[in-house]
């Protein structure tokens, strides 16, 4: 199907064919549905650990992911379920993960934020806050080298953007022009720290002109507007003329991790936010330009549904991984 080709659209509707758009909703979906259920099996005693959900920043995940294929990479965060379903990952592999199950895709071993699928050029999550910043440059720099045509999409919140790794990522991608796309995710909390009290610039895109690049704000919660701008960047990266950085404004539904008692933001300010709902939002600019009714938007909401039961289903009879493989994919043998 041809893409819808009108002027006065949103970049998305004009950019992508209907087929695309509507599975782009159901990504989003996608995502929100399977961080609702990982809350729910947290709270059953079915998920150990912590985790840090997005609910409320799926466009700025999807619409990153929208440019890309199989062979662009991306890097993630401690915050990452919506980046790896974005990039086509199954979530039935993602509930055993969690699960602690053999058959997740770390085998069990990385649960909720180091979830990696190479085969989708997933490079990984990463608890280390700017983690994945030098990770994304060394990827790019690879695919440079090696005239594979590949682009990386590195994803960071905004309390990575005082992080040392990140000017120096920034500024070494800069140097020598690497076809990478720095994502920040500016939910306006790092942990519990605001923003404006953490962050000498009022806006992280502002800090792009330190290094030479395009740097670019836009509304986190509107999918269209994140497509645009990081279609922009990874076009311009294909063809070498470097980085981009692009500054999604979007906001966290839940609290910083499930150990958050949320204490310090006002019940209306979420409420503001949840109103500005990004996956609503989408379905309604479909629905306003004859991309999606709502008989369809039911029988997305049904197929997630089914996916993510079937998921939670396969994580629980999946088997727990054998003791005896313990050091199976550990790199150095410490008895040896």
């Amino acid at each position: 199907m041809q893409p819808v080709a009108m002027a006065n659209r949103p970049f998305a509707i004009r950019h992508y064919d209907a087929d695309t758009l509507r599975n782009a909703l159901r990504r989003m979906l996608l995502i929100r549905r399977f961080e609702e259920a990982a809350e729910d099996s947290y709270m059953r005693g079915l998920v150990h650990g912590t985790m840090h959900l997005s609910i409320g920043q799926e466009a700025s995940a999807v619409g990153a992911c929208l440019p890309l294929d199989d062979t662009d990479m991306i890097t993630s965060t401690h915050r990452g379920h919506g980046h790896c379903i974005a990039k086509g990952a199954d979530v039935a592999r993602m509930f055993a993960e969690f699960f602690g199950k053999e058959t997740g895709y770390c085998r069990g071993r990385g649960g909720s934020m180091h979830i990696a699928d190479v085969s989708k050029g997933n490079l990984g999550a990463n608890g280390i806050v700017g983690g994945g910043l030098p990770i994304a440059v060394g990827a790019a720099l690879t695919a440079k080298r090696l005239g594979t045509g590949a682009v990386v999409v590195c994803f960071f919140g905004d309390g990575a953007n005082n992080e040392g790794a990140f000017h120096e990522s920034l500024n070494m991608a800069a140097i020598w022009k690497l076809p990478v796309l720095f994502v920040c995710e500016n939910n306006h909390y790092g942990m519990s720290m605001a923003m404006d009290r953490a962050s000498a610039v009022a806006a992280v895109a502002d800090r792009a002109a330190a290094y030479a690049m395009p740097g670019v704000r836009v509304d986190g919660n509107d999918l269209s507007a994140v497509a645009e701008a990081c279609h922009d960047a990874v076009a311009r990266a294909r063809v070498g003329d470097g980085p981009s950085l692009i500054e999604c404004v979007t906001y966290r539904w839940r609290g910083h991790s499930k150990s958050d008692r949320n204490r310090y933001r006002t019940k209306e300010e979420i409420e503001t936010w949840v109103a500005r709902d990004p996956v609503r939002r989408f379905a309604a600019l479909l629905m306003d330009h004859g991309l999606l009714n709502a008989t369809d938007f039911d029988v997305l909401e049904r197929s997630v549904a089914d996916e993510i039961s079937a998921g939670v289903a396969f994580a629980k009879s999946s088997p727990n991984p054998d003791p005896v493989l313990l050091t199976r994919d550990v790199y150095t043998d410490l008895a040896a």
